[in-house]
C-alpha cells in the first residue's frame, strides 16, 4: 500500500486521538480500550465478557460514536430469530404497474459497528446466523448473498456469572472472535472517579475522529508491519505447545483437552502487528506477542474437566507456556 509519510503519521496520531476520546467518557480500563482498538485494526471481532455494572455497553457505544461510521445495537434475548438480524423478504406491490414482488428488507447487521449485547442469551440458531457475516462479511438469504459493509466490527458482550437462560457459545463461534476480552472491577481511584463523573449534570461529548476510508487504510497498513521469521517461528512453537498430543509442556498434559488451531496463530501475529502500530513501530517485537497471548488464546485452550474442578484457567496455562517456550535469540 503506497501512502506518504506524513499521512501515516497522521492516521497513527487518529489512533491515539481515538483513544482520547473514547476515555473522555470511560474511566480507566486503558488495557481493554487498546484491546478493542487492536480488534479493529486487525479486521477482527471482539468477545466482552464481566459482571453487569462494567460499561460493556458503554464502552462500545462510546467507540461507535468517535467512529464516523454506521452502528446498530442487537439485544439478545431468547426469541430473537435469525431473520431479525440478518433481514428478511417483504412482500411490495409496484404502484404503477401493479405487480407484486418481493424485497429484501436488510436487518440490523448491515452496519459497520455491531453490538451483540448479552449474546449468550439466544439460542444457537440465531447464535449460528452470525458465522456467515463474522467470517465471510456478507449474508445470504434465499440463495442471494448480500455484502456487508467495510469495516465490519462485531463487538458482543456476556455475562460470566448467571447462566440461567443462556445458551453458551459453541466453540467454533468462538473461534471467529479474534479476541476473548474480560473486563475486571475498576481500581478505588477509579471507581471514585466514575462515581463523581456519572452523578452529576456535566456530560462529556464524543467527538467522531476517523472514519471508514482512514480505517480500512490503518487495516491494510497493519498487514505490512513486519515481523521476522524467527518470531513467526516462536508463533508456531507456542501454538503447537497448547495441543496436549503435540506438546512438551507438562502443564499443558495435565490440564488441556484441546488446544489452539492455526486460527490462533494467525490472530496471534495480527492483533501483535496491530499492536505495534498503535505503538508508532512498524515491527512486531516479543512484548507485543506476549501481551496478546491472553486475550487470544483464553477462548481457544479447552480445559479438561480436572481444571474446571481445580479453577485452572486458559490464562494460566498460557502463563505457563510463555515462562516456558524458549524465546528466539534474535529479536527486532
Amino acid at each position: 500500500m503506497e501512502i506518504s509519510e506524513s499521512n501515516l503519521k497522521t492516521l497513527i496520531h487518529k489512533i491515539s486521538l481515538l483513544k482520547t476520546e473514547i476515555q473522555k467518557v470511560i474511566v480507566g480500563q486503558d488495557v481493554i480500550i487498546e484491546e478493542m482498538l487492536v480488534a479493529l485494526l486487525a479486521g477482527g471481532h471482539c468477545l466482552l465478557e464481566g459482571v453487569p455494572g462494567l460499561a460493556k455497553t458503554l464502552m462500545v457505544r462510546t467507540m461507535s460514536q468517535a467512529l464516523d461510521l454506521s452502528f446498530r445495537r442487537i439485544q439478545f434475548t431468547p426469541d430473537l430469530m435469525p431473520t431479525d438480524i440478518v433481514g428478511t423478504e417483504i412482500l411490495e406491490e409496484d404502484h404503477v404497474t401493479g405487480k407484486r414482488f418481493f424485497k429484501f428488507n436488510r436487518g440490523p447487521l448491515f452496519a459497520n459497528i455491531i453490538l451483540a449485547d448479552e449474546i449468550n442469551r439466544t439460542p444457537p440458531k440465531t447464535q449460528s446466523a452470525l458465522l456467515e457475516a463474522m467470517q465471510e462479511f456478507e449474508v445470504t438469504y434465499g440463495g442471494q448473498t448480500y455484502p456487508l459493509d467495510r469495516p465490519f466490527f462485531i463487538l458482543a458482550t456476556q455475562n460470566p456469572i448467571e447462566q440461567a437462560g443462556t445458551y453458551p457459545l459453541p466453540e467454533a463461534q468462538l473461534d471467529r472472535f479474534l479476541l476473548f476480552i474480560k473486563i475486571g472491577y475498576p481500581t478505588a481511584a477509579e471507581e471514585t472517579k466514575i462515581l463523581s463523573s456519572t452523578t452529576g449534570t456535566v456530560k462529556n461529548k464524543v467527538q467522531p475522529v476517523i472514519g471508514a476510508e482512514e480505517i480500512k487504510q490503518l487495516q491494510a497498513l497493519t498487514r505490512e508491519v513486519s515481523i521476522s521469521d524467527d518470531l513467526i517461528a516462536y508463533v508456531a512453537e507456542l501454538i503447537r505447545a497448547t495441543r496436549p498430543d503435540t506438546t512438551t509442556v507438562a502443564y499443558v498434559k495435565e490440564w488441556v483437552r484441546w488446544g489452539a488451531g492455526p486460527r490462533a496463530g494467525q490472530a496471534l501475529i495480527l492483533t501483535a502487528k496491530a499492536r505495534a502500530l498503535i505503538h508508532g513501530r512498524y515491527a512486531v517485537g516479543m512484548e507485543d506477542l506476549q501481551t496478546m497471548a491472553y486475550p487470544v488464546l483464553r477462548h481457544r485452550i479447552l480445559m479438561n474437566f480436572k481444571a474446571d474442578a481445580e479453577q485452572v484457567t486458559a490464562d494460566m496455562v498460557a502463563d505457563e507456556l510463555l515462562k516456558t517456550i524458549s524465546r528466539p535469540k534474535i529479536n527486532i
